[in-house]
């Protein structure tokens, strides 16, 4: 079923609805994922009053050919209509060159980008470190004490922005019953079966216990991470995240649509996964990235801070983790990963086929949205990283 589609009539088809029961389930996704605000509570992320300009200058990249992981011959196009893409944009030298949506998709449709919101969080980071709202190595117990019994009680900060909490917790996407099942019923993501109480996401926080190992030696990836982190912000800062990620960086960085953040039943924000923004303002923020902060001159998030993503991931800590299959050799620093250090790239990568992939080997950064099936599809995302190096060989400098 097309995205266009989905939820047409008065009322639509039983098959055609979208509910908070299946919002986020094949196909109800394709709509689901561009009207989180029609699905969930929601709190608004205010756009500039001074949207940052965007210049454009089209080539054509759509038949762009690569060979993909499994040796077949591919294009752009065929890759694009092969893994439900909604969007891709690819700007190069802080031109615009590159600008396809899929149906229902246009430059001012806000879409859920799932963990790149993470990277957005960690980026945050830097903002309030460098105005000294905020200690990276301090533990996160001296801004939120409830957590002292729990896992976050004996990790700093640091360990949380990097993914390095030795906390007993299964990101299984797929288990109807696991820890990511409970933490999206205390976020109101998903409905729980009879009998099981939702909570809210603070509550469910502070629940949560450590494998008895020493944090900061291993990577693994936990979203409970964040929304960690963002609380230990809203103390910080004394405001909701939503107000805060607002306030330091959406409007200085010149977003030129509001975003939203899905909220839980108490208005604590889905800091790990529930932002939607509009493909534009996530390459705006992309760009600003591969520029060391930098808007217009502004020094918007400081460039020590970029600095440190590039250069002081832990590789043995991504190693003796449990992604370091999937892309080898890696590391993860504040949110972001680098997928190749001899390229110094980052990406920030979230379920269902969301990427934000900067190169800073040839100056370029691409936005590719999707609405994939399934939450984890590791040959899709080889796919795609296939396909953004074709893209970046192709714009390189001969």
């Amino acid at each position: 079923m097309r995205p266009t589609d989905i939820m047409r009539g008065s009322p639509p088809a039983p098959e055609a609805q979208v509910t908070r029961a299946n919002w986020r389930s094949f196909p109800a996704i394709r709509w689901g994922f561009t009207h989180t605000r029609e699905v969930l509570p929601t709190a608004e992320v205010r756009r500039s009053a001074h949207p940052t300009p965007m210049a454009s200058a089209p080539r054509e990249l759509q038949k762009l050919s690569f060979t993909a992981p499994d040796g077949k011959p591919t294009t752009v196009e065929a890759t694009l209509r092969e893994t439900f893409g909604d969007a891709l944009l690819i700007m190069h030298r802080g031109t615009l060159i590159h600008e396809w949506y899929g149906d229902g998709m246009s430059a001012t449709t806000p879409h859920l980008i799932c963990s790149i919101s993470k990277s957005i969080a960690g980026t945050l980071g830097g903002v309030l470190a460098a105005r000294g709202l905020l200690d990276p190595e301090a533990r996160v117990v001296r801004y939120v004490p409830e957590l002292e019994s729990s896992v976050y009680g004996s990790c700093t900060v640091r360990n949380v922005l990097d993914m390095a909490v030795a906390i007993k917790f299964e990101e299984d996407y797929e288990d109807p019953a696991g820890d990511v099942a409970r933490y999206r019923f205390s976020s109101g993501w998903d409905v729980p079966p009879p009998g099981v109480e939702p909570g809210h996401q603070r509550a469910y926080l502070a629940t949560l216990r450590g494998t008895g190992k020493p944090h900061g030696k291993v990577f693994h990836y936990v979203s409970t991470n964040t929304e960690v982190l963002g609380w230990v912000y809203e103390r910080a800062c004394g405001m909701p995240y939503h107000r805060i990620l607002s306030d330091y960086l959406w409007q200085p960085m010149g977003a030129e649509e509001d975003g939203s953040l899905t909220l839980d039943s108490h208005g604590m924000g889905r800091i790990a996964g529930g932002l939607s923004v509009t493909a534009r303002d996530l390459l705006r923020f992309g760009e600003m990235i591969r520029n060391r902060g930098v808007v217009e001159g502004r020094q918007v998030v400081p460039g020590w801070w970029i600095d440190d993503i590039h250069e002081n991931g832990d590789p043995t800590a991504w190693a003796d983790g449990d992604l370091a299959d999937i892309f080898p050799g890696a590391r993860y620093r504040s949110k972001w990963y680098t997928i190749d250090p001899s390229r110094n790239d980052l990406a920030g990568i979230g379920i269902h086929g969301q990427w934000l992939y900067i190169d800073a080997a040839t100056d370029t950064v691409i936005v590719k949205l999707a609405t994939q099936p399934k939450a984890m599809d590791v040959p899709l995302d080889h796919r795609w990283l296939a396909a953004f190096r074709a893209i970046t060989a192709h714009l390189a400098p001969r």
